[in-house]
């Protein structure tokens, strides 16, 4: 089962999270050309995510996103980019 990609800042954290990265941040950019290119693959991801089978996974474009952070500043480890994000 897929995920939802929807966000829940304010469950986890009692800061907004669009406040915590400046205006004019070049990943303020790069996020809208991945969120663009992710939505092309949403039939995609349907395809692989039967609705009824198991439990509600991660949202693939969810991971793909925290890839993208974790190549652009040069994270190691999923663990480490857990880390780093708070």
């Amino acid at each position: 089962m897929r995920g939802s990609d929807e966000r829940l800042g304010s469950l986890f954290s009692y800061v907004d999270l669009e406040a915590r990265v400046r205006v004019d941040h070049p990943l303020r950019t790069v996020r809208e050309i991945a969120n663009a290119a992710l939505a092309d693959l949403t039939g995609e991801f349907a395809a692989l995510y039967p609705a009824r089978l198991g439990r509600p996974s991660i949202a693939p474009e969810r991971l793909l996103r925290a890839m993208l952070l974790q190549a652009f500043y040069g994270i190691r480890s999923e663990r480490q980019l857990m880390e780093r994000m708070e």
